[in-house]
């Protein structure tokens, strides 16, 4: 009995030791759970960092935010931020796509470069942070309740595009003292374009200007609807639009022929089209939504705290090849585009 009790402890012994080594090389050999690639750590152990960046389409304005935002980022952590890049083409459908992947991918950030990548990722994602920049009104963007730009709260923040709108006014009445007719020319799908074209009419009338608002729905209208702009107007006045930059050389071809200055409210339209403009830096927006986004990955900010960031350096910019087309002289102290 008892060399039988003896052998039953012994093989008992000896089934627990096997079993505890199959589950040990189990548990090496089960890949991790998949997930966020958060606070992965690099080789020297400091934490990486993946982060997602649509952008509309190709545009020096555009392009100009990217690469402000990608180096600050650089600036920030060096080798070890992943930045993952997608472009719509002008085709917001597509910015549903490009951040429906960054979302199944499990990047710790997402920059939306112009509105309809903004409205993509807020659509895709409550939980990812989320930064804009190249948009002009958050509020009107996200069909918010207040149209101020503010502390959104939620996963949201970023920088706006806009510039002084009523300082753009006073660009007209110091540039055209005579003209009694300002035609608003910009692209109807385009929200953020109306809110900066109904708000510039205001501040234009008050200079006792009559303005009349002249819309285009795409690309296909745009040279019939500038065409009645100008031979209705003395000055023509474009927004920051998406399509109005996409197309801006079909406008000149317009405009110019038309003699029609064009004040614009950004850089990029008016060196396509323009004779002058009151602008922000893209760069710096740009670079001012990845300083927001290294506060963001570093834990130091919640996206949720941060307010929308403007740039308040401006200058005032003229394009002297349309100018010299026009017979047109810049004062003094307006820089030259190019």
């Amino acid at each position: 009995m008892k060399k039988t009790a003896k052998l039953t402890a012994l093989l008992l012994a000896l089934v627990m030791a096997l079993s505890l080594a199959a589950c040990s090389g189990g548990a090496e050999n089960t890949p991790p759970p998949a997930g966020n690639n958060s606070q992965t750590p690099a080789p020297d152990g400091s934490e990486t960092y993946v982060v997602g960046i649509c952008q509309l389409l190709p545009h020096t304005a555009l392009n100009a935010a990217t690469e402000g935002f990608k180096a600050a980022l650089t600036e920030a952590f060096g080798s070890n931020v992943e930045i993952k890049e997608g472009n719509a083409g002008g085709d917001p459908a597509n910015c549903a796509t490009i951040i429906d992947g960054f979302v199944v991918d499990g990047v710790d950030l997402i920059l939306a470069n112009a509105t309809p990548a903004l409205t993509a990722a807020a659509s895709a994602t409550d939980t990812i942070p989320i930064l804009g920049t190249s948009v002009t009104n958050y509020g009107i963007a996200l069909n918010l309740d207040s149209t101020e730009d503010k502390v959104l709260g939620g996963n949201i923040s970023g920088t706006s595009d806009l510039a002084p709108l009523d300082q753009q006014a006073a660009m007209v009445k110091e540039l055209f003292p005579d003209a009694k007719n300002v035609g608003l020319v910009y692209c109807s799908a385009e929200a953020n374009s109306l809110y900066q074209v109904e708000t510039i009419k205001g501040h234009l009338e008050g200079l006792g200007y009559t303005c009349t608002q002249y819309a285009f729905t795409d690309v296909n209208d745009l040279s019939s609807v500038v065409q009645t702009a100008c031979d209705n107007s003395d000055v023509l006045y474009i927004p920051t639009d998406n399509t109005a930059a996409d197309n801006a050389e079909t406008i000149a071809n317009v405009t110019v022929p038309a003699k029609v200055p064009v004040i614009c409210g950004e850089e990029g339209i008016c060196a396509g089209c323009g004779v002058a403009t009151l602008s922000i830096s893209y760069y710096e927006i740009g670079h001012l939504a990845g300083e927001m986004a290294v506060q963001i990955l570093k834990g130091e900010k919640n996206v949720s705290e941060l307010a929308i960031g403007f740039d308040t350096t401006l200058d005032k910019k003229y394009n002297p090849s349309i100018c010299e087309q026009l017979g047109l002289t810049m004062p003094e102290d307006y820089l030259p585009i190019g």
